[in-house]
């Protein structure tokens, strides 16, 4: 039954709330940490088969010869087999993945010489024209008024989600009904896609969601439910698909390669006078920037999702506040290029050109509750701020880092972020997403980088992709200014957005030498000290 209200409806007063704007821990943390919560992995119905699924060597590669003759000497396997799709099933995982060891497979490879050094001109090469985002003043006018221009390019590799649980289902077909437990963060749009690869109507198609062991924009793409849709008919029996590491990395949608290029300009008077920005597959999330700059203009190449066809030779998409992390980390680096040349302090720097009164308020809270002490970078110290704004948030943060100038190793000793989410519905909850953004942001920033070489990933599992450690943890301090009058905001994601950029700014300012290439390794790190060194001699 459908009703209507007359009338308006009153709201609550902020000093009425009994839930929202007071601290409370998660209602699912007891079950998680006594090993009670059920994951798809979890999942088991009588009858359930394993399997293990026959991969290609790179994306692109195509299946020319196959024997599987070994295979079907393990007992009790079935071998399902449609066109190039080709699995092996069994009561037991290791006796599955005993039958796929001993299939033997050709494959043909395309040629490229894509890699993660040649991948940027390659996607400058097949970039769209831009799509103008936002603009004002006479870019001719703003670089005739600039006494001094800046003219950087900023590199960022490709990133993989990485979550502890791989992506896992079971599915279990009866007559025309489908029931799927799919590790996934679109469970609708899991029914939608098994229910097109099985041709069953929606209705038909019950998804059950457990809990998702980690996903970071990751687990939107649901292959491994689509798979094991596809065996369980095939088979007749309830399939269980859960891909190890290394298929994991591999049919990984990575956060997608991007260039950006800013050419700006400041006055004598050390004013910014020039912003011309151009981000290339980072998309537009986060390219705009919040600065007085009465000549700008922000153009967008390339979308941050699958790109133009041919841009990227694997698949790519959404990572944490998706492009958000790009196009801060060139921003808050530009930005503090051009302080350092006006010979301004950055926090200082950054106070001169806001007029926004929110993100003045952050970033002042974030220098205060730091402690920062006015000084013209590089001051030595290893300090650096960033700012930005995601999912309607705005966020400040300030970290002190050292670097060892032999190894180029940066360890980061303290970070403070202070964020305006309006009102914190839960502050505890914000606080654990703040830390957990620092955290997962220390990895972009620093070591997280797939090689390849054209559809072929080297970096298949944790010895050779390198995420946060518990080791790499520095202080954390975390500022909710929780303003109960305003509409509540994203705050799942915008602290991550700016560790590239202070961390970037931090390395600045210890030694003075900059880095224009995320992550920022300690051999990109002594490159850049190795530049200046022969600037300066």
């Amino acid at each position: 039954i459908e009703r209507h209200l007359k009338g308006g409806v009153d709201l609550k007063k902020p000093h009425q709330f009994k839930i929202m704007g007071r601290p409370h821990l998660r209602r699912d943390a007891l079950e998680k940490v006594t090993g009670r919560a059920k994951f798809a992995g979890d999942i088991q119905v009588p009858g359930m088969l394993y399997a293990k699924i026959l991969r290609p060597p790179a994306h692109g590669a195509k299946l020319v010869g196959v024997d599987l003759s070994g295979a079907k000497q393990v007992a009790g396997v079935q071998i399902v087999r449609e066109g190039d799709f080709i699995a092996v099933l069994h009561e037991h995982p290791d006796a599955a993945e005993l039958g796929l060891s001993r299939i033997k497979a050709t494959f043909a490879r395309p040629e490229s010489d894509l890699d993660e050094t040649t991948i940027f001109k390659h996607l400058l090469n097949v970039a769209p024209e831009g799509a103008f985002v936002s603009g004002a003043g006479d870019l001719h006018k703003g670089q005739s008024a600039s006494t001094s221009l800046f003219d950087e390019t900023y590199l960022d590799g490709y990133v993989a989600h990485a979550p502890i649980e791989p992506h896992t289902a079971v599915v279990k077909i009866e007559g025309n009904t489908c029931t799927a437990w799919a590790s996934s963060q679109t469970p609708f749009r899991v029914k939608e896609e098994v229910a097109e690869a099985l041709g069953f109507p929606e209705d038909h198609v019950r998804v059950v969601s457990p809990y998702v062991g980690g996903g970071f924009g990751g687990k939107t793409r649901n292959l491994q439910v689509v798979e094991a849709a596809r065996l369980a008919r095939l088979s007749g029996r309830p399939v269980q698909v859960a891909w190890s590491r290394a298929e994991e990395f591999f049919n990984d949608s990575f956060r997608p390669a991007a260039v950006v290029k800013i050419k700006s300009g400041i006055t004598d008077q050390g004013r910014l006078s020039l912003w011309d920005y151009h981000v290339y597959f980072a998309g537009q999330r986060g390219s705009e920037h919040f600065y007085k700059i009465p000549h700008h203009r922000t153009m967008v190449h390339g979308s941050s999702w699958r790109g133009t066809p041919g841009s990227h030779p694997f698949a790519t998409g959404a990572w944490r506040a998706p492009g958000n992390n790009t196009n801060t980390f060139a921003r808050e680096s530009q930005i503090d290029v051009m302080a350092v040349a006006a010979g301004v302090d950055p926090l200082a720097f950054r106070m001169l050109h806001l007029t926004d009164i929110k993100m003045r308020r952050v970033l002042q809270v974030a220098a205060e509750t730091f402690g920062w002490k006015p000084g013209k970078a590089p001051t030595g110290k290893g300090r650096g701020i960033a700012c930005g704004i995601d999912a309607g948030t705005y966020v400040a943060t300030v970290a002190e880092v050292d670097v060892d100038r032999g190894t180029g190793r940066v360890k980061v000793k303290r970070v403070v972020c202070a964020q305006d989410m309006g009102l914190a519905v839960n502050p505890e909850g914000a606080a654990i997403q703040v830390e957990g953004c620092i955290t997962m942001g220390l990895g972009y920033a620093l070591k997280e980088d797939i090689r390849f070489k054209g559809g072929e990933i080297f970096d298949l599992n944790f010895d050779t992709y390198e995420i946060p450690r518990f080791s790499w943890l520095p202080e954390i301090e975390t500022v909710i200014i929780d303003d109960k009058d305003a509409a509540p905001q994203g705050g799942g994601e915008p602290a991550i957005i700016t560790m590239g950029g202070v961390i970037a700014n931090a390395i600045y300012d210890a030694t003075g030498s900059r880095v224009f290439h995320l992550p920022m390794t300690p051999d990109r790190i002594k490159e850049a000290m190795a530049k200046t060194r022969g600037h300066t001699s």
